[in-house]
This record gives C-alpha cells, structure tokens and sequence, in this order.
C-alpha cells in the first residue's frame, strides 16, 4: 500500500519537473521499474535520467531514486510471500494436529445441513411424516412429485398409490404419451427413498413397507462407445432386474419392448409382467407402464395384478390430460392427438389417422381373452414359410419342399447351388 503511495506520488512529481504530462511510472519482470517518456517528449527528458530501454515509440528510464526504492519494494514482496509461507505451515500444523475433531465436526455439520435442509423443505412443501412398517404395503395418499410439483404451471395435481404383495402387487399402468405415467411411478419410488432416508414426504399420508432395493427400466438410451443399441441396453438392464429383484424390491418398468417389432416388444413385454408376477412364488412389487393394451387381459389371469390407466378428458379433436391415476384399463394412447399438440403438420397427422383406422381394422397382435385365442386378419407370420402348417396335414407330400430337404448342401459347389436353386424357381412358376 505505501509502496503504491510513493511510485504515485512519485510519478506526479516528476510529470511537473519535467512538464512531460503522458510520462508514466511502469514496471515488467525484466527491467523492473521505469520513467517511460514518449518519443516526441525526449527534449524534456532532464539530465539526470539515465536510460535503461529503448522501444519504437518511447524510451525508458530511472533514476537513482526509484532504482533504491524499486529495492525496497521487491525486498518487500520477498518478506511478504516469505512471512506469508511461514504463516501458512503454521495453519497447517495447528490443524493437523485438531484433524481428528475437525473431521468429526465435518460430519456432524454434514448431517446437520441435511437434517435441517429436510426440514425447511418439509415445511415450506407440505409434507408428512410417513409411517415405516415391516409388512409389504406400500400406501400414498396424494403423492406427489417432490421435483415436478415446483415446476408445472398450474398446480401439481396428487396421486394415490396402494400396493402389496396379496391383491394390488403388480400395477399395470396404461394412458396416453405424456399423461404422466412416468412421473407418477417416479414419485412412487422418490417417496420411499424418502421415507426411508427419514424424510417427511410430499403426501397426505405415507405408510412404507421395507423395500430392499429399487430397481428401474425408466427412458430410453444407447451406448455408442460399447457398440450397444437402445434395445439391447433396455434389454441388460431388464436382465439385471429380472435376476436380482426379490420379494422385498420395488421394480418400475417403462414400455418394456419398445425398442424392438410390435410382435417381439408386446411378447417380450408379457413374458416379463408373468416372470415377475410369479418370481419364487411370491411375486415382486412393481409398477409397469405399457402402451401394449392388450397386455391389460393378461389381469384377468395374474390374480395380484391390477390394471390402472391415466385419465383423459376428449374435446373434439383436442385431448385435456387430467394427470389422475383411476382404476381400470385403457385401450388408446391417443399418439396422433400427442403428435398433433407438439406442432406435427395436420397433413401429416390426418394421413396417421387414416393409416391407424385401417391398421385398427385388420389388428396383427392376437387378444386373449377368456381363455380363448381369436385371432384377426393381418399379417399371419413375419417370414416366410415354405409349409404351412396350418393347411392340410403336415404330412402332404409337397415335391420343391422334398426336393429342398433332399439337397446336399455340404458337398454342392456355388454354381451348382445356383443352378439348383434355379430349376427350383422354375418349377414354382410352372405350378
């Protein structure tokens, strides 16, 4: 501080004994502290500077003033960084030598900053104390989202949930794109974290029976360093749940099979919901969104699953999402409505109308119900099969078929495959 004092004063000084008003007081690394004089005033420069460096447009100088105070200031920043240094191991040796208490202290902060940020949140959200048990219920009264409800316009709207392992242990949850199927199992899951991490939740009421681990299949993504697509990510991270969920899990599963065919998704999808729903006989507590309606009747023969669908007000051509979670199934997920509200050309979703009418028309995924397959029109296999079995008995004599099973593949070369294969085709065009 007084070192910039005196190189200020100093700089005035010598601008009125020189009447030099650009000279300047400066200082680099290399030369240290300087008078810099620019080119047009070096008439005035006075005798007794002494020139230290020459630049293109000015020229530097110093006299024997500021060269003993330049001394000063630099032994000065020496003493300083050294008294500085000093100052510094000693801090470091008193805590050293407190590291213990210190670190215990840290802990006891830490779990105070939680205790008391659980705390305000609690009170300024609303939340209750749940209710901890040894049993397999899990029941919310007006869940919400701890996240969401402080980020939707309008109000967050609340959730029941009621699950355990004797009557509602598998809800399967059904409802248009962005309904809120997602956030609600989501909730589902934070509440429990909550509860048990001795949280008060955002619910009316929360009784929480002991979950060992939550297991998720929740979005989809790939894995391009490892060469994984989204489907086969889905499909490790199922496998992981499948061979690890036990009676006291919670499992959510969101559109299992989507990443694949209709045929594979909706079978993938089921064999998943029947895997779980039987685990060791017991059975695991899971909530599973599906778009795969006519996975719904699989209820009618899982005694402890239970559809649930997100409820929809229709207005014409518009669609309300009322964010309530009610009891039942649903047959539409109202895709086109969703595609036409995020600004899809009408064109285009007129043509998907269209195309779903006829689709609907001629369904490919065959409904099971009571016990009975019926099976519509559509497509009836997804490759091509050289017998049917279906028609006639499997035991009529078919001469392209025999003929193909009488082939020696092993020991035909290209060529005479080629030609084999050839004659086949014409006998086929001739028949």
């Amino acid at each position: 501080s007084n070192a910039k004092s005196w190189i200020a004063s100093f700089q005035q000084k010598e601008r009125d004994r020189t009447g030099i008003k650009s000279l300047k007081v400066g200082y680099n690394k290399v030369i240290g502290y300087y008078l810099e004089v620019t080119k047009p005033n070096i008439s005035q420069v006075p005798d007794d500077y002494i020139r230290k460096q020459t630049m293109t447009n000015a020229e530097r100088f110093y006299t024997p003033q500021l060269k003993d105070w330049e001394g000063k200031i630099l032994s000065a920043d020496e003493k300083r960084v050294a008294l500085e240094y000093e100052l510094f191991n000693e801090v470091i040796s008193v805590v050293a030598n407190h590291s213990k208490q210190l670190q215990e202290m840290a802990v006891l902060l830490g779990e105070l900053d939680v205790l008391t940020s659980l705390a305000e949140v609690a009170v300024n959200n609303n939340y209750v104390r749940p209710s901890i048990t040894d049993d397999c219920r899990i029941l919310i009264r007006e869940g919400r989202h701890p996240v969401v409800e402080n980020s939707v316009d309008g109000g967050f709207v609340p959730n029941d949930a009621e699950m355990d392992c004797s009557d509602e242990q598998f809800l399967l949850i059904t409802g248009p794109n962005m309904a809120g199927k997602s956030t609600y199992m989501r909730q589902v899951a934070l509440i429990v974290i909550m509860a048990q991490a001795g949280s008060f939740v955002p619910a009316s009421h929360a009784s929480v029976g002991i979950v060992d681990r939550i297991f998720t299949r929740v979005g989809a993504f790939d894995d391009l360093a490892s060469g994984q697509s989204t489907f086969m990510v889905e499909m490790v991270e199922l496998a992981n749940i499948l061979n690890n969920a036990t009676a006291k899990s919670l499992v959510l599963l969101d559109e299992i099979g989507r990443g694949t065919s209709t045929y594979d998704g909706y079978s993938i999808a089921k064999a998943v919901v029947e895997y779980i729903h039987n685990k060791d006989r017991q059975g695991v507590r899971s909530l599973f969104a599906t778009h795969y309606h006519q996975l719904t009747e699989i209820a009618e023969s899982l005694k402890r699953v239970k559809n649930y669908h997100i409820a929809v007000k229709e207005d014409g051509d518009d669609l309300v999402f009322l964010r309530k979670i009610v009891p039942g199934a649903t047959d539409k997920s109202y895709g086109i409505h969703v595609a036409r509200l995020a600004g899809v050309p009408h064109k285009v979703t007129k043509r998907a109308q269209s195309i779903l009418e006829d689709i609907e028309s001629e369904s490919v995924i065959s409904r099971e119900s009571e016990g009975s397959r019926k099976r519509r029109s559509g497509a009836k296999y997804t490759q091509l099969l050289l017998v049917d079995p279906e028609k006639g008995d499997e035991k009529d004599f078919d001469p392209v078929a025999e003929e193909i099973r009488d082939l020696d593949l092993n020991n035909l070369t290209p060529m005479e495959a080629l030609n084999r294969l050839h004659a086949i085709q014409q006998k086929l065009k001739e028949s």
